[in-house]
Order: C-alpha cells, then structure tokens, then sequence
C-alpha cells in the first residue's frame, strides 16, 4: 500500500463527501467537484475523516493509491479554500482587462491578444499588469494560468513576458563588442 495513500483526509466544516457507484462528489462554500475513480480506488468517510481503499485483488499499481488521494484531497481544499495563481505582466506597454468571460492581452504584438475564460475559473485583473486566477479546481486554475503564460513567456535577456509571481527568471548577457576600440 502507498504510504500516502494510506493517511486519512480531514474533512473541513462546510464540506460535503458523497461516494457512489466509483464517483466522489465533494461540495463546499467554493462549489461542488466531481470525479471518477479508476476501478479498484473507493472511498469511505468516518465522523470528519475520509479514506481512500486500495483493494489488492485488483491489479493497480500502488502509485494509483497515492495519486487518488492526492486527487481527492485537491478536491477538498479546493472547495473549501480554493486554488489561486498569480501572473504579472513585465514590459512596456504590457497590460490585460477582463471583459466578461474573455481575458483582453495587450502583450506587444501588433494585435490584441483574447482569451476565453473557462466557466470553473474566475479572473481579476489588478493595476492592469497583475493577472489573478482563482477557483475550486486546481487543475482548471493551474491550466488557464499556463496558457496564459505561453502567450509571451519571460525571455532571458531583459525579462519582459508573463511570468507567475515568484518566477525567478535567470538573466543572460546581451552581445559584447570584441576587439572595438574608440
């Protein structure tokens, strides 16, 4: 059995677990999620702890274990919490506007750059060069937040791109004139 697997899942208050017919659904304050679970994975909730069961006569890898319990944990925090990532814009010129469900990027292209904004995931714009990507699923928010990135990521040599708000971006020399004298 996977070590991770095997360690219970606290279930926050507010949070609802429903397990029937190998689909786990999990209600909260941030919404509900939904997902089905490989033949093989169940789940049972005791008092405000959920299990995820590996049933051995099945012939699952162990990792399986651990990655359902992983999911199903990401499920919880997700609706109870909530998933964010932030991106900022650096460059002259460089700005994004939300208007409605489309993400509008003026990344110093000749044309506008619009993006559609998945319904599972909302986006705020702050100071008009800070990009906020929030939801209860943290694939959805994980997955928007690099497409957005691949628009116009960070290039080495003066750092101007999307890049998420930690991103350290490793700077290279420019040219260096050789042999030039005055």
């Amino acid at each position: 059995m996977s070590r991770l697997g095997k360690t219970p899942i606290l279930i926050p208050k507010g949070v609802e677990v429903k397990y029937a017919n190998g689909v786990v659904d999990v209600k909260g304050p941030k919404g509900t999620l939904s997902r089905s679970l490989q033949d093989g994975i169940s789940v049972r909730v005791e008092e405000s702890m959920l299990y995820v069961d590996l049933d051995e006569s099945k012939m699952l890898p162990r990792s399986m274990h651990g990655l359902y319990r992983s999911l199903v944990s990401g499920m919880i925090l997700g609706v109870s919490k909530g998933f964010e990532k932030k991106l900022s814009l650096i460059g002259v010129g460089y700005r994004a506007a939300v208007q409605g469900q489309v993400l509008d990027l003026q990344l110093g292209f000749s044309h506008p750059t619009k993006m559609e904004i998945p319904k599972t995931v909302q986006v705020a714009v702050d100071k008009s060069t800070l990009i906020i990507i929030t939801g209860a699923d943290k694939h959805a928010v994980g997955q928007f937040a690099a497409a957005v990135r691949a628009k116009k990521p960070p290039e080495p040599y003066k750092g101007k791109g999307i890049r998420y708000e930690n991103e350290y971006v490793r700077k290279k020399a420019g040219k260096a004139a050789k042999g030039k004298t005055g």
